[in-house]
């Protein structure tokens, strides 16, 4: 799959997997569809023209180096991808052209989400912060269990300090993202997933998911709290973005009783992140994540105790395997 459209519309979203060979750069669209609203589609399309026969050695180049077949797209199938097609057939390049482009992917992207029903069962990563559970389902990942990471599709880490580092996702990356991952499971007999809120960074999971989740088997793993600590300090690497994470901590320090909070911004503004982590977990995330706990039914969920995240990966699929014998 092949986006030939710009480079900024292409970051903004596309089909996931697809490769950005534009016919105009940011600048030539702009300057292209200025002259359509001055000027008229003639003259949009003149411009267009010699904009593109000037980069046509190059752009011929790129799709020379491709070895498979290939389908390009633009916005809604129209001049760039007709374009890019005709040229490449007469220059012996056989490709397909995406029908409806981009636009009738989102479409279809839409009524994926509104028509998918999950069967399968969904283990959720539940614990306190830091319990490093993003870390666990990638380890669980690569020892071949089905996992969706919706922290990974919204490129967000889910809390006041989790785009600090991070280009967060918008809506059209994530479903997108998201529709390509529940297709893949659609006939496996369970998935882990963590236990994310109904809002990560700039997107929202879609209902069907969060009710299945909040339904789910929920594996709330308990490590002891200095590594959680460490596991928070190896993620954020705060000393990187002193900066962001002070202004962050502002969002919340109305939320904390006065002197903790501000032995957390000393703490903070001295490079002390140990402790910084350690009083953010006592004083605000455990208490608040207590709640989270308590409001699951006890038959519903199962505490996973382990003194490292490779125990508690053992331990849990330890609970898989006892749940779903012979898999």
């Amino acid at each position: 799959m092949i986006d030939v459209r710009s480079p900024k519309e292409y970051n903004d979203a596309t089909i996931p997997g697809s490769i950005n060979i534009p016919v105009f750069s940011n600048e030539e669209r702009a300057e292209v569809g200025t002259i359509y609203k001055q000027v008229g589609p003639e003259a949009a399309r003149d411009l267009g023209l010699a904009i593109f026969s000037a980069k046509l050695p190059a752009f011929i180049a790129e799709f020379k180096q491709i070895q498979t077949p290939m389908t390009v797209f633009c916005w809604r199938g129209g001049m760039r991808s007709k374009t890019a097609a005709t040229v490449l057939d007469l220059m012996g390049i056989s490709a397909y052209r995406l029908s409806g482009g981009i636009r009738s992917y989102r479409q279809w992207v839409v009524r994926v989400l509104e028509s998918t029903e999950i069967k399968s069962n969904l283990f959720v990563l539940n614990g306190y912060t830091g319990s490093g559970k993003t870390a666990i389902l990638k380890k669980l990942e690569q020892k071949g269990h089905p996992v969706m990471d919706l922290e990974g599709m919204a490129n967000h880490r889910g809390s006041i300090f989790g785009q600090i580092g991070l280009k967060p996702n918008n809506q059209k990356k994530f479903d997108s993202m998201l529709v390509q991952e529940l297709l893949r499971y659609i006939n496996v007999p369970y998935v882990f997933i963590e236990g994310e809120s109904k809002r990560i960074g700039k997107v929202l999971v879609p209902d069907f998911l969060y009710d299945k989740k909040e339904k789910g088997t929920q594996l709330f793993i308990t490590l002891p709290i200095e590594e959680r600590v460490r596991n928070i300090l190896d993620d954020y690497q705060p000393w990187n973005f002193p900066g962001k994470f002070i202004d962050a901590f502002q969002v919340i320090k109305k939320r904390i009783h006065t002197p903790i909070a501000k032995a957390i911004d000393d703490h903070l503004r001295s490079g002390d992140y140990f402790q910084t982590v350690k009083l953010l977990l006592e004083y605000y995330y455990d208490p608040r994540y207590q709640y989270t706990a308590d409001k699951y039914p006890d038959n519903r969920k199962i505490t996973i105790q382990a003194k490292t995240a490779d125990e508690a990966i053992h331990k849990i699929e330890e609970a898989v395997t006892h749940m779903y014998k012979g898999i």
